[in-house]
């Protein structure tokens, strides 16, 4: 595969009971870059992005990243992997600290290494004071930042975020976009949002699913001049059933 991209899918399927959700879904993501996925609901964002962070396997396809291949080296594969899916996995019961050194220990990160891991992902996700606070004590918005902080506590190349400011009031919302997009300077970030003016904000290219299949692809600079990112996304997701004022 291109050493350009850290991660590379090709020809994703997945499908339960029957049911496909997700319909040869192939792409590609640079370093320094952000991809924005969409879709309505059903529409295959979850299913794939499961995928790509080795959560499920799929039916058909294959993943790499960092050149590993996530069905035949999925130890080394995942270890390039940062991934915050919809519900942040977080224990409520820890300290900041208590959790961010358990994840940073379930992802082998060396003893040498451990502090200053820790508190570089502190750092970045603005928690530099909250190391010893109780993680039930904190708002949504800051154990959003927790569930940030242990997906990059071990310093992948590609951090895939599903829904990250779901629920989060205008103030957290700004505060958590602005911190994907530094995330973005530095690594490869998957988004999945309902959101589009985040994708707007965020990212450098947007793709659209409807039905399992990736229905529109295009860099963001392409919604300067033409249709808006809400018509594009209305048009091919709704059709004529959403009529646009």
């Amino acid at each position: 595969m291109g050493e350009e991209y850290t991660i590379q899918a090709k020809d994703l399927v997945r499908s339960y009971g029957g049911r496909l959700a997700v319909d040869h879904v192939s792409l590609q993501v640079r370093r320094g870059e952000v991809l924005g996925l969409l879709g309505v609901n059903g529409a295959g964002k979850s299913s794939t992005m499961n995928m790509l962070a080795g959560v499920r396997i799929p039916n058909q396809g294959t993943v790499f990243v960092s050149g590993y291949s996530l069905t035949d080296d999925p130890l080394q594969a995942r270890a390039s992997l940062g991934y915050l899916p919809e519900k942040p996995p977080i224990y409520p019961e820890l300290t900041v600290d208590e959790y961010l050194i358990y994840c940073a220990r379930l992802r082998r990160v060396s003893s040498a290494k451990l502090a200053s891991n820790i508190e570089q992902a502190k750092t970045r996700c603005g928690l530099e004071n909250s190391g010893k606070r109780l993680i039930r004590n904190l708002s949504k918005g800051y154990q959003q930042r927790v569930g940030i902080a242990q997906a990059i506590v071990h310093q992948p190349n590609i951090i895939i975020l599903d829904e990250p400011t779901v629920g989060l009031d205008p103030v957290q919302i700004v505060q958590i976009r602005k911190l994907i997009r530094e995330l973005g300077n530095d690594h490869s970030v998957i988004l999945s949002t309902h959101i589009l003016p985040e994708v707007l904000t965020v990212c450098d290219r947007v793709m659209i699913m409807r039905a399992g299949r990736v229905v529109y692809e295009a860099p963001i600079s392409a919604f300067r001049e033409g249709e808006s990112l809400e018509q594009v996304f209305i048009r091919l997701t709704c059709g004529d059933e959403v009529e646009i004022t």
